[in-house]
């Protein structure tokens, strides 16, 4: 239905307004999305623009899933961040955005930090894992086949993600 909407609209050259909580209906629906808060519009644009560049904490948990990554420390955590990062600002990566592996990445352009493994559940071709690094849960969405096999709870992994899949968000 909403692939239907879209085709009409263009067909008939008309705007329209569509009010939703439905994230993914407003991704699919938008050429144009608007964040609401307490009445305020927080941040307009496109929704792939707005989806990998939220201009704040609250947009980055309202559309869509954020991991917030703050509190990463310890051996092997090497975070790096895309240029021109304010001091107030706060680090969040997008499940899907992060990969699994058994073995150190030895790629200079990512992000990369050790874990361990507290759940994986299958959904098919999906699969969402858990993972705990010094107290901070991180969740990765992924294609299941990217995920090694023969993982299991209690195993030390690590994760990954291109710095320009880094969001950098204020703490508002």
């Amino acid at each position: 239905m909403q692939f239907e909407l879209k085709r009409i609209q263009r067909e008939i050259g008309i705007t329209t307004i569509f009010v939703t909580h439905d994230q993914e209906e407003a991704l699919t629906l938008s050429d144009k999305i608007g964040i609401l808060r307490d009445g305020k519009m927080i941040q307009v644009g496109p929704p792939r623009e707005v989806y990998n560049n939220p201009s704040d904490l609250f947009t980055a948990a309202f559309l869509g899933e954020a991991n917030i990554l703050s509190d990463l420390s310890g051996d092997g955590v090497d975070i790096k961040v895309p240029g021109n990062m304010l001091a107030s600002t706060t680090l969040a990566v997008r499940p899907e955005n992060i990969s699994i592996s058994t073995t150190e990445p030895k790629v200079d352009a990512i992000s990369k930090c050790k874990a361990v493994l507290e759940s994986r559940v299958f959904a098919g071709a999906m699969a969402t894992c858990i993972l705990r690094q010094n107290g901070t849960a991180i969740k990765v969405i992924s294609r299941d086949q990217d995920i090694p096999e023969n993982i299991l709870e209690g195993d030390d992994l690590w994760l990954s993600w291109p710095v320009e899949k880094t969001l950098t968000v204020s703490n508002q």
